[in-house]
């Protein structure tokens, strides 16, 4: 079945590092397009991410946010850098004995030296793990809402070809009338000339006007194109750049058979296969 290229999900979940959050919302687009934003604590695992959101998607702008909201209750640990506060003071004790400078060495400046204190660093892994599983989750609710806006468009392209292939039964019923009609005004038009000249030859010129006003091929290709269609719509796979040729086809088939026409009815039915032709393209528009 198709899927639509439009799809929104959302999904949280809270982990003892705070609440993530995943938005994944995509639009039409030629192409696969995904664009992340991440927590600088997850920005390493961008890859891992892009990886999962092309497994479910294969067109479409595809916009994926992922949130780390802090819980209210988390303490933030710091630590000493020993090692490095250890050269500040010695490098304060070789400023003063060289200038001669009187006081003290202040511990709160000491403490603001870049790197001397700094943020504990957490374990990056089981927030990655919950990062991941999180994003799997709101992954298949967003394939989710991308079939079942692919079935309402299914069923809509369903019912516009349905009354394609009506419209084209019709107007093939109506064929030999309309030729019969043609034949016989061919023949009013050409009857001083008949009695002129050769009556073999103005039968032949009157099949082959006929001929090229038939439009039998068209109807024929047009039904043809519209049992491709419906079994691209039932496939399991992304079928959307093919519909968009399929709609090419239907165009140029409905074209033809309206400057063919040389009846009112085919004429007004080559504007409602027009009419529907669009309205699929429109919709086809958004099929993955």
């Amino acid at each position: 079945m198709i899927r639509s290229m439009t799809g929104f999900a959302r999904s949280e979940r809270a982990t003892a590092s705070g609440v993530l959050i995943w938005e994944v919302r995509s639009v039409n687009h030629r192409y696969l397009e995904a664009s992340l934003r991440l927590p600088e604590e997850l920005r390493s695992a961008e890859g891992e991410f892009r990886q999962a959101i092309a497994a479910v998607a294969r067109r479409g702008k595809v916009d994926a946010t992922l949130y780390l909201r802090p819980a209210a209750t988390a303490t933030r640990e710091l630590e000493l850098d020993d090692a490095l506060l250890d050269r500040v003071i010695e490098s304060a004790l070789v400023v003063q004995r060289r200038t001669g400078a009187a006081g003290h060495i202040d511990a709160i400046d000491l403490l603001r030296w870049p790197g001397v204190v700094r943020e504990r660093e957490r374990d990056p892994l089981p927030l990655l793990a919950a990062a991941q599983d999180l994003l799997s989750e709101t992954l298949g609710a967003f394939s989710a809402s991308r079939a079942n806006e692919g079935e309402r468009i299914a069923e809509m392209l369903g019912t516009r070809a349905r009354a394609v292939q009506r419209i084209c039964k019709q107007i093939a019923a109506r064929l030999p009338e309309v030729h019969e009609r043609i034949r016989s005004r061919l023949q009013e038009r050409l009857g001083v000339l008949a009695a002129q000249g050769n009556p073999e030859r103005l039968e032949q010129e009157i099949v082959m006007l006929l001929q090229k006003m038939d439009v039998a091929e068209e109807l024929d290709r047009l039904q043809s194109h519209v049992e491709e269609m419906l079994t691209a719509v039932a496939a399991d796979e992304a079928v959307g750049r093919k519909l968009d040729f399929l709609m090419q086809e239907f165009n140029r088939e409905a074209n033809t058979l309206s400057s063919k026409s040389q009846d009112v009815e085919t004429t007004r039915s080559a504007v409602e296969l027009k009419v529907l032709i669009e309205q699929m393209r429109e919709q086809v528009q958004n099929v993955e």
